[in-house]
């Protein structure tokens, strides 16, 4: 019973945390190089509409972390907080995109 305990822990956050109405609020300062719904089609930047939620927490926990340094990024999300990270997330995941 430890055992599962330490486990359930020690995981990452189940995607579905995030309340994508409130990552819609988070989301006006990406709009500038992501587009409004993250789908803007930006050669130097990625089309984040559409993808999977735990892939988009995963890297904008990497980019607060500097894990995977870039100048952009940090700034931007260095004092959210997992919650923030989280339901931008679900904002993005739950945007239509040719990526589906």
């Amino acid at each position: 019973m430890k055992r599962l305990l330490l486990l359930l822990a020690l995981a990452p956050a189940a995607a579905g945390a995030g309340d994508p109405e409130r990552g819609a609020e988070l989301a006006a300062e990406c709009a500038a190089c992501h587009g409004p719904t993250g789908a803007e089609p930006i050669a130097a930047n990625p089309i984040i509409a559409g993808q999977h939620e735990d892939y988009l927490l995963r890297s904008l926990r990497v980019y607060r972390s500097q894990e995977r340094a870039n100048q952009v990024m940090y700034p931007l999300v260095k004092d959210l907080s997992d919650q923030d990270l989280q339901d931008l997330a679900a904002y993005y995941a739950a945007q239509p995109s040719a990526l589906r």
